[in-house]
């Protein structure tokens, strides 16, 4: 394939991103070049997401864009990878039969194979396997080569799939069981990403902060002296140490899991980031119960206020879902008044989609009409918007170190930075800034979306850490 080029479009979360870099660190390594668009690629991989329904029409939908592209270039390979791939396997060739290749979750190693067996075969090639084996080290998408998008910041999977049973969600059936990944390859991978000049990670996993649960229980169930201390913690404690690493972040937990160990390693280790993903997903205790999500509303907010409590200055995001079948204008209240206790940073609110395959797709009875569901999401944007402006107001004044992304992307006189709270701030410099590079910036202004400085200095020592008081929201 030497002297082709590909393209990779990606659709979902950083699970999806994350697989997206290996895939195209495979297609480099078998001597692919990146095209400059996809009428230029030899090969165009569409690597998919089936949480929400949208996700099937925007694959549909480019789908139907590339029929025309192929029948003009009937040697250009389509091929779809991915969680809707896993889900509608044969399907996707049924509805567009010009699809080369389609391959899921578990074998994203396989793609530069898949693609020389189609060649020769000559016909669409679907592969699709049901789990990964707990000792199959390089079906872990971080056991793969990789080109990634940035140099300076990386995604390391700590965790494949989730042993959860949320009603909603169709992750377990899509990336399987949850298994952990070696504690010792973890840091090994760290250590080569800072040694490659990277200095921000992101332990990625479905449910991270249950990591090493499955490797507790296998050394149990064969007898073996079982570890005390929690994986997770350790985990955040020895890639927050490895020289070179600056920033260390972690997506996504389970409030249900987080415990006071992981609230102390990221109170205590200077390179773990004041910032908290903490999906509620409902504030009504009857709708977590149904939603099967194992905590009810209070639960969490002492949860939340342990971690706020552990780390001051503690940026927190969340998702939550409206309209969930069988909610009530009494249980979208209490979502609100959860929302405005949380305080939060900002948050993803997404309205119910029903996927099948799931518990809650089921109960079609219990559907809450569109217009109720829009009327909510609006109500609850309010709520969400407001607390971020306010959290957004409280750091003005304060200065606060950002990671250099680059030029803002509406005005290119303008660069962009990201805090360790995960908060975007819009800033001029009188010199071009390099992406990666570390500067202090002033807040001056507030969004509910972003934050706006001035600069203030360029270098900052390695690891040094400053708590800056932030008046109380």
């Amino acid at each position: 394939m030497a002297g082709q080029t590909y393209v990779v479009r990606t659709f979902g979360c950083q699970m999806n991103e994350h697989d997206s870099e290996r895939i195209a660190g495979l297609l480099e390594a078998d001597g692919l070049r990146p095209a400059a668009d996809v009428d230029d690629a030899d090969v165009v991989v569409l690597n998919t997401c089936c949480i929400r329904e949208n996700a099937d029409n925007k694959l549909y939908g480019h789908l139907g864009q590339l029929k025309a592209l192929k029948q003009r270039r009937p040697d250009m390979q389509i091929v779809v990878g991915g969680c809707l791939a896993q889900k509608d396997r044969d399907l996707i060739v049924s509805k567009a039969p010009h699809v080369d290749v389609v391959f899921g979750t578990h074998n994203v190693h396989r793609a530069v194979e898949l693609l020389g067996e189609q060649r020769v075969a000559g016909r669409s090639i679907v592969e699709i396997l049901e789990e990964t084996a707990a000792d199959d080290h390089e079906s872990f998408p971080s056991a793969l080569p990789a080109r990634r998008e940035v140099p300076y910041a990386a995604w390391v999977t700590i965790q494949i799939g989730c042993d959860n049973s949320c009603a909603f969600c169709i992750v377990p059936a899509v990336r399987g069981r949850e298994i952990s990944r070696g504690f010792d390859d973890i840091v090994d991978e760290v250590r080569a990403l800072a040694a490659d000049g990277v200095t921000e990670v992101t332990l990625l996993g479905q449910n991270v902060n249950s990591y090493g649960r499955d490797l507790t229980l296998a050394r149990r169930r064969a007898g073996e002296s079982v570890r005390v201390r929690p994986l997770f913690a350790d985990l955040l404690r020895a890639v927050g140490e490895v020289d070179g690493i600056r920033r260390v972040r972690y997506t996504s937990p389970h409030p249900k899991d987080l415990r006071p160990e992981t609230i102390e390693a990221m109170a205590t280790v200077p390179t773990v980031c004041e910032h908290l993903h903490l999906p509620l997903q409902a504030g009504s205790d009857r709708v977590l119960a149904a939603m099967h999500r194992g905590y009810t509303a209070e639960r969490y907010l002492q949860r939340l206020a342990a971690a706020r409590a552990a780390v001051p200055e503690l940026a927190v995001t969340t998702d939550i879902i409206v309209g969930f079948p069988g909610e009530t204008d009494e249980d979208f209240e209490r979502t609100l008044e959860v929302a405005a206790e949380a305080r939060y940073d900002s948050a993803y609110t997404f309205i119910y989609s029903p996927r099948p395959g799931t518990e809650a797709a089921e109960r079609v009875d219990e559907f809450v009409p569109a217009e109720v569901s829009a009327e909510r999401f609006e109500r609850l944007r309010v709520v969400v918007e407001r607390s971020a402006l306010a959290r957004h107001r409280a750091r003005v004044g304060a200065t606060e170190e950002v990671m250099v992304e680059g030029p803002s992307r509406k005005d290119p006189d303008v660069t962009t930075g990201r805090t360790r709270h995960n908060k975007l701030v819009h800033f001029r410099s009188p010199e071009s800034l390099r992406p990666g590079s570390y500067a202090e910036v002033t807040v001056t202004a507030a969004a509910p979306h972003h934050l706006i400085g001035a600069l203030a200095r360029v270098t900052i020592p390695a690891r040094h850490r400053t708590r800056i008081p932030v008046a109380a929201v």
